[in-house]
């Protein structure tokens, strides 16, 4: 579908590279991880869920202060206490548990972070799936963002836009969906990376939940008649 990457083009122009995932509170893109990169990527991604960055940006520092920021120190902890250090991200006691149950398997079948995000996309991603509490977008963003594999995350974001432009039926599902970006985008981690990051950015600033975009919105001048 050319007009996704015209979409790109056009974000990119727009908006300049986003640099995510950021790390140490900074969005610097890089791509040679750490293993404390990894597992706070992997620990964003999970407290992402149904709340917004600033919130897990407070989170993250928390755990970063209190020397919690790893899967062994996640794993020991009791949930009581997790759940309070994660209280700003919203749905504590869920994601507590979604933490340590992720920690706890890493460790127990792979031993670190790295190498349990070595594994291919078509192994990762099923085992990710098959932990209590990650969805598909959060397996997307943990294989994208730490494992650094070429695979599009479709989150609200996205929906919003590509459906507002009507490049795809409305209420398509998540795999066809995302099928539709990976078959018609040069397969490209950077890409993915940067595309996802800028419909984030270009929702937030331009895209009201319910409209499409303003007026003077360059999509809207591109692609809507």
């Amino acid at each position: 579908m050319p007009e996704l990457y015209q979409v790109y083009q056009k974000l990119l122009n727009l908006h300049g590279p986003q640099g995510w995932w950021p790390t140490g509170g900074k969005y610097s893109g890089k791509t040679n991880l750490t293993e404390s990169d990894k597992v706070e990527i992997c620990v964003g991604a999970i407290l992402a869920q149904n709340t917004t960055w600033k919130n897990v940006e407070r989170t993250l520092s928390t755990l970063q202060q209190d020397n919690m920021l790893s899967l062994q120190a996640i794993s020991k902890v009791s949930g009581k206490t997790l759940s309070e250090m994660i209280l700003s991200s919203g749905y504590h006691n869920q994601k507590s548990r979604k933490l340590q149950l992720f920690a706890k398997h890493v460790l127990a079948k792979h031993g670190t972070c790295s190498k349990f995000l070595n594994q291919p996309s078509e192994i990762l991603r099923p085992e990710l799936l098959s932990l209590w509490g990650i969805g598909p977008e959060t397996a997307d963003s943990i294989i994208l963002y730490a494992a650094q594999k070429p695979v599009f995350v479709i989150d609200t974001y996205t929906r919003r836009i590509v459906e507002n432009l009507e490049l795809v039926p409305p209420e398509t599902p998540y795999d066809l969906l995302q099928q539709q970006f990976e078959q018609q985008l040069p397969k490209n981690t950077h890409l993915f990376k940067e595309f996802h990051a800028l419909i984030v950015k270009h929702a937030k600033v331009c895209c009201k939940k319910n409209h499409v975009v303003g007026k003077n919105c360059i999509l809207s001048k591109t692609f809507i008649s």
